[in-house]
C-alpha cells in the first residue's frame, strides 16, 4: 500500500537529522586536549627498534605469507601460527578460542597478563589476522597485528598492571563473516558475555599503518568532511555513544602524552566505517569499546585489493603511535 506524503512526519525525520548533526557536531568539538600540529619531533632509539620489528611482521605476514581467510587455508594456518610463535619467543603461554567454520576450523589466539591487584577487571586489546579473499593485507591488517604483537613485547617485559590485559588475535573479521556470529570476535566478545566477565575497555586495532602529508589524501563519510583534516597524516579514535567516555579518556591521554596528531568521532547513529571492525561484536555484547584507525579506506586507496603492500606503511609513524596506545592501556589499567 502506497503511503501518503506526511508534512509532519517529514518534519519529523528531518529534524531527528538535524539533532544528530548538531549531537555529532557538538562531540567533534569535546574532544579533551589539543592534538599535536606541526612538523613531528625526531623518532626515538626505541621507536625506530620498534618500527625495524613492525616491518617484519608486516612482511612476514604480507609477503611471506600473503592472502590469509578461508579462502586460502594454509595462509590462514600460517598466520595463525606465526603469531602463536612470536608470542611464545616472547615467553607467553597463549591460549586457543577454537570453533568451526563451513566444517573448517579456526581459531582466536589470546595472551594475558594478570592483573596484581583486581585480576577480574579486564582490558582487551584486539586485531583481526585475516585478510579479504585474494589480497595480501599489509595495512588491512597485517599492521594492526604487528602492533598488537609488539604491545604485548612492552607489557610483558613491563611491571605488570593493577588489571587483566588481554591480547586477542581475532580470525575472520572479513567478509563474508563480517558482522555475524562466525566473526572471531563475536565468539569472544559473547564468551566472556556468557562467563559475566567485567571487560572495562575493548580497544580495537584496525589498520593503523598508512600516513600521508599530502593535501586530499583524506576522505571521509558525508558530512564528516567539513569537519575533519583532508591530510591523512592522523590516528583516528571513534566510538559510539555508549563509548564516549572511553574515547574521551583515550584520545585524552593520547594528546597528553604522544606528539602525533589525532582526531576523534563519537557516532550517535550509525555513520558509513564506525562499526566495520571488531569493536562491532563487543558493542553487541554490551562492551563499551573503540577503534583505533588510520582511517582504511577512507585514506587507503588500495584498500581490499592486491595492491594493499609492506612498501606502503610508514613503519616510524605506526611506532609513534603505538607507544601512545601503550600510554593509553597503561592510563585505562590505573
Amino acid at each position: 500500500m502506497k503511503r501518503e506524503f506526511s508534512p509532519r512526519r517529514l518534519a519529523v525525520t528531518l529534524s531527528a537529522i538535524l539533532l544528530a548533526v548538531a549531537l555529532g557536531v557538538f562531540m567533534i568539538f569535546k574532544m579533551p586536549g589539543k592534538g599535536h600540529t606541526g612538523a613531528l619531533p625526531p623518532f626515538s632509539e626505541e621507536e625506530l627498534d620498534m618500527s625495524a620489528r613492525l616491518r617484519g611482521h608486516v612482511s612476514a605476514l604480507a609477503s611471506d605469507i600473503g592472502p590469509r581467510s578461508l579462502a586460502s587455508p594454509e595462509g590462514l594456518e600460517a598466520a595463525a601460527s606465526y603469531i602463536e610463535n612470536t608470542l611464545a619467543a616472547m615467553g607467553y603461554e597463549y591460549a586457543r578460542q577454537e570453533f568451526t567454520v563451513y566444517k573448517n576450523p579456526v581459531r582466536n589466539i589470546s595472551v594475558e597478563i594478570p592483573g596484581n591487584k583486581q585480576t577480574d577487571k579486564i582490558i582487551v586489546v584486539g586485531a583481526h589476522y585475516d585478510t579479504v579473499p585474494g589480497t595480501p593485507g599489509a595495512d588491512d591488517n597485517a599492521s594492526a597485528v604487528a602492533g598488537l604483537l609488539e604491545l604485548a613485547r612492552e607489557f610483558y617485559k613491563d611491571e605488570k598492571t593493577p588489571v587483566t590485559l588481554r591480547f586477542i588475535f581475532f580470525v575472520n573479521e572479513e567478509p563474508p563473516f563480517f558482522q555475524t556470529s562466525e566473526m572471531g570476535s563475536w565468539h569472544a566478545a559473547m564468551e566472556s558475555k556468557e562467563k559475566g566477565e567485567d571487560i572495562q575497555a575493548m580497544l580495537c586495532l584496525e589498520s593503523i599503518g598508512l600516513y600521508s602529508d599530502e593535501q586530499n589524501s583524506q576522505g571521509f563519510p558525508s558530512p564528516l568532511q567539513y569537519f575533519y583534516p583532508d591530510t591523512g597524516n592522523f590516528i583516528a579514535f571513534v566510538s559510539n555513544w555508549r563509548s564516549r567516555e572511553l574515547l574521551y579518556k583515550a584520545i585524552g591521554t593520547f594528546r597528553d602524552t604522544t606528539a602525533f596528531p589525532s582526531e576523534g568521532l563519537v557516532a550517535p547513529l550509525a555513520i558509513t566505517g564506525t562499526d566495520w571492525s571488531d569493536h562491532w561484536s563487543y558493542w553487541q555484547a554490551g562492551y563499551r569499546a573503540i577503534m583505533i584507525t588510520d582511517t582504511a579506506l577512507f585514506r587507503n586507496n588500495y584498500y581490499h585489493t592486491s595492491e594493499d603492500t609492506p612498501e606502503k606503511l610508514d613503519y616510524e609513524r605506526t611506532a609513534r603511535v603505538l607507544e601512545g596506545i601503550r600510554r593509553i592501556i597503561e592510563t585505562l589499567a590505573k
